[in-house]
């Protein structure tokens, strides 16, 4: 692990320099904020503690190239990412590791925002700035990612090419949906046998156990069922989709710019023709070339517009497959969370079921109990009767005392006999 982390946190050498040597070096910040930073020190006479707590703090990025695939590790403030990929304060906010906000997919005019678990980076046409940690899932996001735009710089011509902000999308999309797939089938191996255990032994450690188990279980289906709707919102909305592709856009820009420039030379150059002596009047036609440069902008913009919902089009299939399939993914780990959850209210059920029974027995060892207490009472009021003082012919007999016992004994069963069968005929003990 070692090795793989050296080339990302192996700091870029600074140019020798003679007259700046004692300023402060603006290397890290001029990589994020662009070339004019470079002729003077981003933080030359600013208060850099008193930045942090007004809350420009400086933060820890790792930096990916699009066309090299060179990594390095930069450290820049807020407003300079704000600048630099032209994204609001409340974007930045998302990607803020002292704050837990749900996972977040935002398509913007020159980024891609991403806050999907542990990985959390903003992706540019050009680059993928990812929020410096020591989560070995950021490590190995870079590791990788650095290995896909190697690899698929040496073959540009394969069909499965797709520009670079949706292939950092794939990785970062794929890093979110292996871990919470590896935590809840990390859930399912503790959970199953637990559950076992507790339909064969219901004690209050095991009921401690599961209900452990069950809060950890509905806090992952949140976020799993967060990450979904992320995706499947994305994929519902054509307009957020088409906002994605940033290369497209970039393209777009570029060439209406050499466009522009190119008429603008034809103009200049056609107008040489024309005599500077001449009088115009204020109410005259416009000249040839402002009509030629009108007509060619308004067929160009036509033909870019055509070409551009074409494209457009065949990119959101493109990138409406890319989030399908991922949605498959996290849709049968949410499936598996739900099955887990399903498992735990049977077993919730099955061991409600159980204790009613038991409760229905102790009900039932009551009810007998009460009324062998009311017969044996019968003896009690026997007892008080003849235990009363005052003297009748039956005392003179010699076995008058046993035929009482037996004559209430056999009263006392019958009794008894007759409050059972009651009992069942009424259905008060099915068992």
């Amino acid at each position: 692990m070692a090795e793989a982390k050296e080339p990302l946190l192996r700091p870029k050498p600074s140019p020798p320099s003679t007259a700046s040597s004692r300023l402060p070096r603006p290397s890290s910040a001029a990589a994020i904020g662009g070339g004019a930073q470079t002729q003077r020190p981003l933080f030359q006479g600013m208060d850099v503690l008193g930045l942090k707590k007004r809350g420009g703090s400086i933060r820890s990025w790792i930096r990916v190239d699009a066309a090299t695939g060179a990594s390095q590790v930069i450290e820049v403030d807020k407003f300079t990412m704000m600048r630099r990929c032209d994204l609001p304060a409340r974007d930045l906010r998302l990607l803020d590791p002292l704050f837990v906000y749900p996972s977040a997919i935002l398509g913007r005019e020159r980024a891609i925002v991403v806050n999907l678990e542990q990985i959390r980076c903003i992706i540019t046409a050009d680059e993928v700035l990812l929020l410096n940690s020591l989560d070995s899932y950021v490590l190995q996001y870079a590791i990788e990612l650095q290995r896909r735009l190697t690899a698929s710089s040496s073959d540009p011509s394969n069909p499965d090419y797709l520009p670079f902000e949706f292939r950092a999308l794939e990785l970062a999309l794929e890093a979110a949906c292996t871990f919470l797939d590896a935590q809840a089938a990390e859930l399912e191996v503790e959970a199953y046998p637990l559950l076992d255990e507790l339909t064969s032994k219901i004690s209050t450690l095991n009921l401690e156990r599961v209900r452990r188990l069950k809060s950890r279980l509905v806090a992952l289906t949140r976020r799993v069922q967060k990450v979904r709707d992320e995706i499947e919102q994305l994929m519902d909305d054509d307009g957020d989709m088409a906002e994605m592709y940033l290369t497209e856009k970039k393209r777009r820009m570029e060439t209406s710019f050499f466009g522009d420039q190119s008429l603008v030379g034809y103009s200049s150059t056609g107008n040489a023709g024309v005599s500077v002596s001449a009088p115009v009047s204020p109410v005259s036609s416009p000249p040839e070339s402002r009509t030629l440069e009108k007509a060619f902008s308004l067929s160009r913009s036509r033909h870019e517009s055509v070409k551009s919902s074409d494209n457009t089009t065949e990119r959101i299939e493109e990138l409406e497959m890319l989030l399908e399939a991922y949605f498959v993914v996290i849709d049968s780990t949410l499936n598996k969370l739900t099955s887990l959850k399903e498992y735990i209210d049977d077993t919730e059920d099955f061991i409600n079921i159980k204790l009613d029974n038991v409760r229905n027995q102790l009900i039932q060892f009551e009810l007998l109990l009460t009324t062998a207490t009311f017969v044996v009472a019968i003896f009690g009021v026997v007892a008080g009767i003849f235990g009363m003082n005052f003297e009748i012919p039956l005392f003179a007999q010699p076995d008058a005392f046993q035929w009482v016992l037996v004559i209430t004994g056999l009263c006392g069963l019958f009794l008894f006999s007759f409050f059972v069968w009651f009992f069942k005929y009424k259905r008060l003990m099915p068992l």
